[in-house]
C-alpha cells in the first residue's frame, strides 16, 4: 500500500542557510553512530532519537512531520593485508568521512509505519541533499571562522608622509632597538617598531605600539608577513583590530616595497595564536611518567572541544556540577519542553546537556581511540559535542559567537545572565539564585564621623592577588611568592581612603571605605585577577593562590550594619533633579579609579546604574568610543514609537534567549534595532518590563527590600571546583575544569575535565596555581 503521507506533502532539498541535524538528537546526545541511529525529518531537517527516548516520535507527534531519512553509520574495520599502493606524487590526503565509516539510510513514514523507495524521483534529491549537507555544527563552525576583515577610516583616509626607501630583511631593524623580526610598519610615516613579545620565543618589546600611542600614526604593517599574493597583517592601533587595506601594493610601493618581490617569512597573528592555543597543555601523566587513569559514569562525561572552545567545557562542567542546576535541568523521565524548534531553545539544550552529562549514557571508552602503553585496558571517550547550546548562547554576542578563545569568567557571567532572564516556568527554580549574595559598602568622613551604608547585589566577587617575584631561577621563568586565600579576601575587604567632599561637615579631608558581606550566597563564585602590565601590555600570571580542601570560615567578614552609636550622613538633595541621577557609590569607586566622571556616569546609565564592576567592564569595553569623553546626553523615549517598525524576526530572535517579547521589543527600540546592543540593553535594565504596544501593562506590585542570600552563621565553605587556566592571557592558552567528586565509598577525589578527556586528577596543588575561576559551595 502506497503512503498518501508522500504525495500530499511538499518537500525540497535543504538550502545552503538551512540547518541540517543529522549528527546527534536536538533533545539528546543519541547520535547516527548509535545502532538504531538517528531520523532527520525530510521537512524541516530536525534530528530525532529512535531509541528509548524516541524524540523522532516526539517531534511527528508535535509538527506532524511524519517523513524522515533514517542514518546510521557504523566504523568500517580496514584489513591492511595488502601492500600499499605505489605513490605516483608527493602529496598527503585527508582522511574522509567515507574512507571511515559505512552510512546506511532507509526513508520512513512514521505514520505509516512502513520504509519508501529512497531512490524516487521525488526522494532522491532529498536524500542526496541532506546527506551532502553541511551538518549544524560544521555550518556554525564555518560560519564562525568566517571573520570578514574589514578596512576603517584610519585606511580609506590615510596620508603618506614624503616617500623613501624602507630597508627590510637583515638591514632593517626596530628604530629603537636592535630587533630585526616582528617588525611593524608604519604605512604613514615609515618608522619601524619591533612589535609585542609572542608565545614560542618571538622577540619584541612593543615599539610599534609605543610609536602608534606618541605619533597617533593609526596603520601598521607586519613586513613579515607580506606575502605576493596580496596578504599581510595589517592592525589600526585606533581602531585596535586587525583590518584589511585595500590599497596595500600602493601604500608599500611608496615606501619602496614591491609587493610582488615579497616572501612571507613569518607566522601570521592567527597562525600564532591557534599554535599557541594548541601548545598550551595540562600535563595528563603522574609524575613517574604514566598516563592518568581514565574515568567513566555518571558525572563523569566529557565534552568535545569545538575550536578554542575549552573556556564553554571547562564552565559548564563547574555549573553541572552543583546541586541546583542537576534539580534545575536534569529530570529523568520529565516531558521536554514542547517547543517548535527543539534546537534553538535554550531550556532544551541546558536539559540536553544535563541528561549527556549526568546521566552516564555516553561516558564509555571509545572503542576506535588506541590506548597507551600506559593505559592498554582503554581509551579516552569520545565526548559529547555541545554546538547547538554552543550557537545559542553566543548568537548575537560579538565574542562567544566566533571560534576564538574566549575569557571564562565573562562566558560564566553571560551564561548566568541569560538563564536568569529566561522564560522560566514558575514551578521551575532559578538555578542561578544559590549565586547570589549582598555587598555592604560603609563610607566615614574622618572629620565627623558620620557614616553611609550602601549595599549591591552580586553573583560572584574579584580577588586582587598581590604579586611578589621570586629570586630568577636559571631555565625557568617569572616565579612568584605563593599568596594565600585569605590574604586577598583581607585585602578585598580592608579599609582603604577615598578622597571625598563630606556633604555634611563639608570637609574636603576625605572618607574611610570598607567593603564587607551583607549576606552569603549557597555558592561562592570568586574570579582572581593575577595580571601584570609589561611593555604596555596586560599580561596574565601564575601565581600559586594556596587554597585547602578544608571548610573555613567567612565570618570575619561579616558587615555589622549601622550600629546605634553611628550617625548616618545626610541624603544628598540634589538642586533640580537631572535626567539621570548616577549610583553614588558606584560613582565614587570609579572615579577612585581614575576615571573621569563623563565616562563613568556614561558606563553606569549604560549598565543599569548597578555596581562599579558591571560599569568598569563597559568601560573597558568602550575606550575607543569617539565620545567616551563628552557629557551624557540621553536620548528621548521612544514609547510613542509603533510596535510595527521592529522586525518581529528580531523580537524572535531575542525571545529564543529568554527575553519576553515586550522586552525585547522595547530593548530593540532603544538600541535603533541592534539585536547585539539590544541583548546589552536588556541585561543593563532587568527591571524594565518592556513595551507591550497595544497591549496593556500589567499592573506594578510595590517592590519589597529582600535580602538575597543567607544571613545565618557560621558562613562556612569549601572548594568544590576550578577552572584553571594556562598561558599568558585570558583570551588565549586552555582551560581545563578540576570538581570534586564521591567517586567510591572512601573521601572525594579531584577529578580533571580536559576537554573530552576525564582523568582522576594527580597533583591538584600544581594545578591549583593556575586556578582562575573558584566555586566554593556552602556546608553545614
Amino acid at each position: 500500500m502506497a503512503c498518501p503521507h508522500l504525495e500530499s506533502i511538499s518537500l525540497s532539498p535543504p538550502t545552503p542557510a538551512q540547518s541540517v541535524y543529522r549528527e546527534d538528537c536536538t533533545q539528546c546526545f543519541d547520535s547516527i553512530d548509535d545502532p538504531q541511529g538517528l531520523d532527520v525529518c525530510l521537512q524541516c531537517f530536525n534530528g530525532g532519537c529512535v531509541g528509548p527516548r524516541a524524540h523522532s516520535q516526539l517531534h511527528h507527534v508535535v509538527r506532524s512531520h511524519p517523513l524522515v531519512l533514517n542514518i546510521r553509520r557504523t566504523r568500517k574495520h580496514v584489513v591492511k593485508d595488502e601492500p600499499p599502493a605505489k605513490m605516483t606524487k608527493l602529496a598527503i590526503a585527508a582522511e574522509t568521512e567515507a574512507d571511515r565509516y559505512d552510512i546506511t539510510t532507509v526513508v520512513r513514514c512514521l505514520e505509516c509505519s512502513t520504509d519508501l523507495d529512497k531512490s524516487s524521483p521525488k526522494l532522491a534529491p532529498i536524500v542526496d541533499g541532506i546527506l551532502k549537507a553541511n551538518t549544524f555544527s560544521r555550518q556554525e563552525e564555518v560560519k564562525a571562522w568566517e571573520q570578514e576583515l574589514t578596512s576603517c577610516e584610519h585606511i580609506l583616509l590615510l596620508q603618506q608622509h614624503e616617500g623613501r626607501k624602507i630597508q627590510s630583511g637583515d638591514l632593517g631593524h626596530c628604530s629603537k632597538c636592535d630587533l630585526k623580526e616582528n617588525l611593524w610598519l608604519c604605512l604613514e610615516c615609515g618608522n619601524l617598531g619591533c612589535g609585542r613579545a609572542q608565545f614560542g620565543g618571538v622577540g619584541g618589546n612593543s615599539h610599534g605600539l609605543a610609536h602608534a600611542t606618541e605619533s597617533a600614526h593609526a596603520v601598521a604593517i607586519k613586513l613579515g608577513s607580506i606575502s605576493p599574493e596580496g596578504t599581510a597583517d595589517v592592525y589600526c592601533y585606533q581602531c585596535d583590530e586587525e583590518r584589511v587595506d585595500p590599497e596595500l601594493a600602493t601604500h608599500l610601493a611608496h615606501w619602496g616595497i614591491i609587493l610582488s618581490d615579497q616572501v612571507k617569512t613569518e607566522k601570521s597573528l592567527t597562525e600564532m595564536q591557534i599554535e599557541q592555543n594548541l601548545r598550551w597543555e595540562f600535563s595528563m601523566t603522574t609524575e613517574d611518567g604514566k598516563e592518568l587513569k581514565p574515568l567513566f559514569g555518571p558525572s563523569l562525561t566529557g565534552l568535545k572541544n569545538l575550536g578554542n572552545s575549552c573556556y564553554l567545557a571547562s564552565i559548564l562542567q563547574c555549573l553541572f556540577d552543583l546541586p541546583a542546576f542537576q534539580a534545575r535541568y536534569n529530570a529523568p523521565g520529565a516531558d521536554l519542553p514542547i517547543v517548535p524548534d527543539p534546537a534553538q531553545d535554550l531550556e532544551t539544550q541546558l536539559r540536553k546537556l544535563a541528561d549527556g552529562l549526568l546521566s552516564g549514557r555516553y561516558s564509555t571508552p571509545d572503542s576506535h581511540v588506541i590506548a597507551s602503553e600506559n593505559t592498554p585496558e582503554m581509551g579516552h571517550q569520545r565526548g559529547l559535542s555541545p554546538s547547538m547550546l554552543k550557537h545559542l548562547i553566543g548568537r548575537g554576542h560579538a565574542e562567544f559567537s566566533t571560534m576564538r578563545q574566549q575569557d571564562a569568567f565573562e562566558f560564566l557571567q553571560h551564561l548566568i545572565k541569560l538563564i536568569t532572564r529566561s522564560q522560566n516556568s514558575p514551578n521551575l527554580a532559578d538555578p542561578t539564585q544559590p549565586f547570589r549574595f549582598v555587598l555592604e559598602q560603609r563610607l566615614q568622613c574622618l572629620r565627623c564621623k558620620k557614616v553611609r551604608y550602601t549595599t549591591t547585589e552580586q553573583d560572584s566577587i574579584f580577588i586582587d592577588v598581590p604579586l611578589k617575584k621570586l629570586p630568577a631561577v636559571e631555565g625557568e621563568g617569572d616565579r612568584y611568592e605563593p599568596v594565600a586565600l585569605k590574604q586577598c579576601l583581607d585585602t578585598l575587604t580592608g579599609s582603604e581612603f577615598v578622597e571625598l567632599t563630606c556633604p555634611s561637615c563639608g570637609s574636603k579631608d576625605g572618607f574611610t571605605k570598607r567593603l564587607l558581606f551583607k549576606t552569603f550566597p549557597t555558592t561562592l563564585i570568586v574570579n582572581a585577577r593575577k595580571m601584570t602590565i609589561e611593555n604596555w601590555v596586560p599580561r596574565k600570571v601564575d601565581v600559586p593562590v594556596i587554597v585547602g580542601d578544608e571548610p573555613f570560615l567567612l565570618d570575619e567578614y561579616v558587615s555589622p550594619g549601622l550600629q546605634p552609636s553611628e550617625e548616618p550622613l545626610p541624603e544628598e538633595e540634589p538642586a533640580s533633579a537631572p535626567a539621570f541621577v548616577p549610583n553614588q557609590s558606584a560613582l565614587d569607586n570609579l572615579m577612585v579609579m581614575g576615571f573621569p566622571r563623563n565616562r563613568c556616569e556614561k558606563a553606569l546609565y549604560a549598565t543599569g546604574n548597578s555596581d562599579a564592576d558591571s560599569a568598569m567592564e563597559w568601560l573597558f569595553g568602550h575606550m575607543e568610543d569617539p565620545d567616551i569623553d563628552e557629557p551624557l546626553v540621553i536620548a528621548p523615549s521612544t514609547k510613542g514609537a509603533s510596535a510595527a517598525e521592529v522586525d518581529p524576526e528580531k523580537i524572535e530572535m531575542l525571545g529564543a534567549m529568554g527575553f519576553a517579547a515586550p522586552q525585547a521589543r522595547k530593548a530593540l527600540k532603544e538600541t535603533g534595532g541592534d539585536v547585539e546592543r539590544a541583548v546589552e540593553w536588556l541585561f543593563s535594565h532587568p527591571d524594565d518590563q518592556g513595551d507591550f504596544g497595544d497591549e496593556p501593562a500589567p499592573t506594578a506590585e510595590k517592590k519589597v527590600a529582600v535580602l538575597v542570600g543567607r544571613e545565618d552563621l557560621p558562613a562556612k565553605f569549601q572548594l568544590q571546583s576550578i577552572v584553571c587556566h594556562k598561558g599568558t592571557s585570558i583570551h588565549t592558552g586552555h582551560y581545563v575544569a578540576f570538581t570534586r567528586k564521591q567517586l567510591d565509598t572512601s573521601e572525594p577525589k579531584w577529578v580533571l575535565f580536559n576537554d573530552e578527556k576525564v582523568v582522576e586528577a594527580g597533583d591538584v596543588e600544581e594545578m591549583k596555581k593556575t586556578a582562575y575561576v573558584y566555586f566554593f559551595n556552602g556546608v553545614n
